[in-house]
């Protein structure tokens, strides 16, 4: 008599299983025999790597192993039962979702991981990945632009160590801070458990900081719930700022804490002294600095004084051989010649700062009256200047060195066939605000309206769907524009002319702003000077770093001091 036939014994999961995923490895706690395996395979970590020990279910043993060497984590874990999620009704628009396909989309992603502060993977590690069955890793590109304006990374954790609960992860969500289409997060998201799903996982889980309320709001809204298990991590200088200790209890603008955030790291003594005004004093050894985000002592008030009056900022980098726009005073000069000469001009407040006041590309006597009255709300001062035409280059000069150059495009918005020009402004407003800390908005004012009109709208007119719309003639970040680094790509006449303006001017630090027809081409003009540049949103470029720097070049590390002076 025949036996009944042995369903076939599964495979049991690898021991200690750890992997690579280029920036770090994850190594799952369910494969380890005991917390003191784990804590032994956490000291292979490799340099500038964040290793991540997942599912750890009782954590307080397991620090008690190597309670130096690691940290509990502040951060939940979230899982999606996949057998009952369903997909949305509705497509994205503005984009699409779709797996990594070239060494391209590698370094895109590589991008985005530095605008979030994330560890950056070697471009080569994604691309062997791109076929791997434990690995998937999808991109969101712009229909448009083609430009990958987000990422996602899931885990099979069956195909990855013979996982028998079927489970999958997600991890390194990011989306570019500038990109205008909403949803792109919740898209990808989306897409990930959908492909899991498709393959018969059982669930998708994730680990999100614990303070993270936009990312934890929009996976409960997918359906996501927590669940009792834990992350440890290694206590290294990359994941510094989640066990040094609480941050400040001030609410600091980005520009001051970017520069706080980096003096912390290196054991610099922070002391608030006006939150709200984003004052704070430096304290390293026998130095201490009064700062207010990135004017230090170290600029003098005479420097300060030539950056304020734009007149004077103008006539003093043109004697230093700094190509300078025409320019009239607006009490004095002949406006309609003026104009008559140049076809188009610009109305800025002699002093003034953050875009307030200016107009740009004026064509009429009438527009020419409204925007000096509005800017003499600013200054009693206004100047007339030639317009020049291109693109807005803002370009970070420290210790006479340009360390970061982006272009600074003006706030637009994208037409979706159903929303009025103002309902799309308010929108795209609230989503600069919360890329930026609250400061970057667009201002539904004169200036706002003026552009609009401009281009033949109106506020309430309906914008066609995939219709870009400028509703701001200059790039300020504060009045909605976006920035985009260039650092790699300026001509080295526009760096020379950056250095030039910085030297003349006398100050340490400086924000050059040019008018370029291209940061590849040598041809420029030059705006004028910030005395306090943001440094701020030039990632992936180390301007809070090359700051600290200047005031206190003995913090710099041994390891690459020189190669820093």
């Amino acid at each position: 008599m025949l036996g009944a036939a042995l369903e076939p014994t599964p495979a049991p999961m690898t021991a200690n299983f750890a992997l690579d995923c280029g920036w770090g490895r994850l190594l799952f706690a369910q494969t380890f025999e005991n917390s003191k395996a784990i804590a032994d395979a956490t000291r292979s970590e490799g340099h500038d790597r964040r290793d991540i020990v997942f599912y750890v279910a009782d954590p307080h043993v397991a620090l008690a192993s190597a309670p130096q060497e690691l940290f509990l984590d502040p951060s939940h874990t979230y899982r999606l039962d996949l057998a009952k999620y369903e997909p949305a009704a509705e497509q994205p628009r503005g984009f699409f979702i779709r797996r990594l396909t070239t060494i391209e989309d590698a370094e895109a992603i590589n991008r985005l991981y530095q605008t979030r502060n994330m560890v950056p993977v070697p471009p080569d590690f994604f691309w062997t990945k791109r076929d791997a069955r434990s690995i998937t890793y999808f991109v969101a590109e712009d229909e448009i632009t083609g430009a990958v304006i987000g990422t996602v990374t899931g885990i099979d954790h069956h195909h990855a160590f013979n996982d028998p609960e079927r489970a999958s992860s997600l991890w390194c969500l990011a989306v570019d801070p500038q990109a205008n289409q909403p949803g792109i997060g919740e898209a990808l998201v989306r897409r990930l458990a959908e492909h899991f799903q498709a393959r018969g996982n059982s669930c998708l889980d994730l680990s999100v900081l614990h303070d993270n309320d936009q990312a934890i709001a929009l996976y409960e809204k997918l359906g996501f719930a927590r669940i009792p298990y834990f992350t440890l991590k290694r206590r290294n200088p990359i994941n510094e700022t989640l066990f040094a200790g609480p941050a400040f209890t001030e609410k600091l603008n980005p520009y001051a804490t970017i520069i706080i955030d980096e003096a912390r790291r290196r054991g610099i003594a922070v002391e608030v002294t006006d939150a709200e005004g984003g004052f704070f004093r430096l304290t390293y050894g026998g130095r201490s600095v009064h700062c207010r985000e990135s004017l230090s002592e170290f600029t003098t008030g005479v420097a300060v004084s030539i950056c304020d009056d734009k007149a004077v900022t103008r006539r003093v980098v043109s004697a230093a051989g700094v190509r300078v726009p025409e320019q009239i005073d607006a009490d004095d000069g002949d406006i309609a010649a003026f104009l008559a000469k140049h076809g188009s001009v610009v109305v800025k407040p002699a002093r003034g700062e953050q875009g307030r006041g200016v107009a740009v590309g004026l064509e009429t006597m009438d527009e020419i009256e409204v925007a000096v009255a509005e800017a003499r709300q600013i200054s009693d001062r206004i100047l007339i200047e030639e317009c020049v035409k291109g693109q807005d280059l803002r370009l970070v000069v420290i210790d006479r060195r340009v360390v970061a150059c982006a272009i600074r495009r003006p706030a637009q918005v994208v037409g979706d066939g159903k929303s009025t020009v103002e309902e799309l402004i308010l929108r795209q407003s609230k989503r600069r605000a919360r890329a930026t800390g609250g400061e970057s908005r667009i201002p539904l004012d004169g200036e706002t309206e003026r552009c609009i009109k401009a281009d033949g709208y109106e506020r309430g007119s309906i914008l066609p769907e995939g219709m870009t719309l400028t509703v701001r003639k200059t790039a300020n970040l504060h009045t909605g524009g976006t920035i985009h680094d260039v650092t790699a790509e300026v001509h080295s006449r526009l760096v020379n002319a950056a250095i030039k303006a910085a030297a003349a001017i006398d100050i340490p630090v400086v924000g050059i702003d040019l008018v370029v027809p291209s940061p590849r081409s040598p041809d420029y003009a030059f705006i004028e000077a910030n005395e306090r540049p943001g440094l701020a949103n030039h990632d992936p470029q180390p301007t809070a770093e090359r700051f600290v720097d200047l005031l206190f070049p003995l913090s710099i590390p041994t390891a690459v001091r020189s190669a820093v002076v």
